[in-house]
């Protein structure tokens, strides 16, 4: 098992300071430097799909890839607790094709489990927990029903809206989640939901009141220049810092400044390291 924090480390960090810092990985690199720099949790997250592979929503990645993100987040060993996504339509079958699901993603590295969704899915986090898969709830702007809300919009604006937002993340937390994403609402809503639970809440775009933070690692370090929501706060220019690197070595390769002598092998020089 990777990490040396635990689940049950990051639900008793309810209420207590400092915040949880929670971060999205998707290969052994990013997760080697998301533990050194001391983040609490590492998401396996179905953003892979837009900023990794392309895509325009997170509705094309199924378990397998997930849980090949998730198998090379876990070799680097991260300290951080590794949680993955369940992806679109791996836990809206049935509870056997759930806990299935959820199984192949332990089987791979990580932690717990990650769901979108609020009381309907109850059925479905009784089962991951029957089946000892300790599981995260995620409510609000849920990415995976980005067509039933008609694109990615603030939720919870009407009273009834968060009405219904608040009930779901109390029945979530009786139903036993050790934490709760808070997905792009209004920040006196998650302050009131993160005041009523008893298990940690993290934000992205739920204003300062959260028990924790989340950024997607290609946002936070300005690697996806396509989009920029509102919650987004960019903590270095990676970008830029890659092209100017790639622009300096096509120039040095064109003008035969690379390779260098010192970068080059004579006869009978010894083993050489890197590939």
């Amino acid at each position: 098992m990777s990490g040396t924090t635990t689940v049950a480390e990051v639900r008793a960090r309810k209420g207590s300071a400092p915040p949880l810092v929670m971060v999205t990985a998707y290969d052994a690199p990013s997760a080697r430097i998301a533990s050194e720099a001391g983040v609490d949790l590492i998401l396996v997250g179905d953003s892979v799909a837009m900023v990794v592979l392309g895509y325009a929503d997170t509705l094309q990645v199924g378990v397998g890839e997930i849980a090949h993100h998730v198998g090379a987040v876990a070799r680097a060993r991260p300290e951080a607790v590794v949680v993955a996504d369940l992806p679109w339509l791996s836990f809206h079958l049935s509870r056997e094709d759930t806990v299935r699901n959820g199984a192949t993603l332990i089987r791979a590295g990580a932690q717990a489990v990650k769901l979108e969704g609020g009381r309907k899915r109850i059925p479905m986090v009784t089962a991951l927990l029957d089946a000892e898969i300790p599981v995260m709830g995620h409510l609000g702007l849920t990415p995976q029903s980005v067509h039933a809300m008609g694109g990615f919009k603030v939720q919870g604006r009407t009273d009834a809206a968060a009405a219904a937002l608040l009930d779901d993340a109390i029945a979530l937390s009786e139903a036993g989640v050790f934490a709760l994403v808070l997905e792009g609402i209004p920040a006196p809503l998650a302050a009131q939901v993160t005041e009523a639970v008893p298990v940690p809440t993290i934000g992205i775009g739920a204003g300062p009141d959260c028990d924790g933070q989340v950024l997607v690692w290609h946002d936070l370090l300005g690697l996806e220049e396509r989009l920029r929501p509102r919650f987004v706060r960019r903590y270095a220019s990676l970008r830029e810092v890659a092209v100017d690197a790639l622009v300096a070595y096509g120039a040095d390769v064109r003008e035969r400044r690379f390779p260098s002598a010192a970068e080059s092998y004579g006869a009978g020089a010894g083993p050489t390291t890197g590939s």
